[in-house]
């Protein structure tokens, strides 16, 4: 799992681990949580990603399931964004995304099974001011999925994404009372969602259960985007 050290992604992976599999986390140099294997990875270097690849193979065998939720934020608005600050957020939260979603086919391929969990966001259908470079890249990951599925799916394969909406983590707790009151004025549930919410749809599209589940964007938004 990419991003696996804090918020969503952690919650995830601790998940996984609970439900009795072998879990591997990314991290950037702050080490693992204790309980779970980290590797130190840069989705942005096909050469870190295909060290980490390595080091979780020697360790846990095979990749079975990879969640790709290593991303980032530059936020302001579209006159004032640099090509620069485009394009890192591009290259890490998409062309990150293939890095590890390209390095994990191979093994799934050898396998005939695997499942791919692509972590994008409600604002990839919905757009937000000052987010053009971080809704393209989620947004990116829906097409990147949908052609993984079709690729791979005759060899029991699956691409999914999720696409969480306002969720409880260090950021949002950052923001003001004001821009939270905001925020929640448009969830029709009227409450943030949680990381182990979005941590269950995880373990739901890697089970059994969803084996004929693929391409499908699933929104965990509290009825903020239904299903754009």
């Amino acid at each position: 799992m990419t991003g696996g050290n804090r918020g969503i992604g952690l919650a995830v992976a601790r998940a996984f681990a609970v439900n009795g599999d072998k879990v591997a986390v990314t991290h950037r140099g702050s080490a693992a949580p204790d309980g779970l294997l980290g590797v130190r990875c840069d989705v942005t270097s096909a050469a870190d990603v295909d060290a980490a690849f390595s080091a979780v193979e020697a360790e846990h065998g095979p990749v079975e399931v990879l969640v790709s939720n290593a991303g980032i934020t530059d936020d302001t608005l579209l006159l004032r964004m640099s090509e620069d600050s485009f394009q890192r957020v591009v290259d890490a939260n998409l062309t990150g995304a293939y890095r590890v979603a390209k390095r994990a086919a191979g093994g799934m391929l050898k396998q005939r099974r695997g499942r791919m969990i692509f972590v994008s966001s409600v604002v990839a259908l919905v757009g937000a001011p000052g987010q053009a470079n971080y809704a393209a890249s989620k947004a990116g990951l829906i097409g990147l999925a949908r052609s993984i599925a079709r690729e791979l799916g005759s060899r029991s394969i699956t691409a999914n994404v999720i696409a969480p909406g306002f969720i409880e983590t260090d950021m949002t707790a950052g923001l003001t009372e004001a821009r939270r009151s905001e925020i929640l004025g448009s969830v029709p549930l009227k409450r943030y969602g949680t990381a182990d919410e979005i941590a269950g749809a995880a373990l739901y599209l890697a089970s059994d259960a969803a084996a004929y589940v693929s391409g499908v964007v699933l929104p965990i938004d509290g009825g903020l985007g239904m299903g754009i």
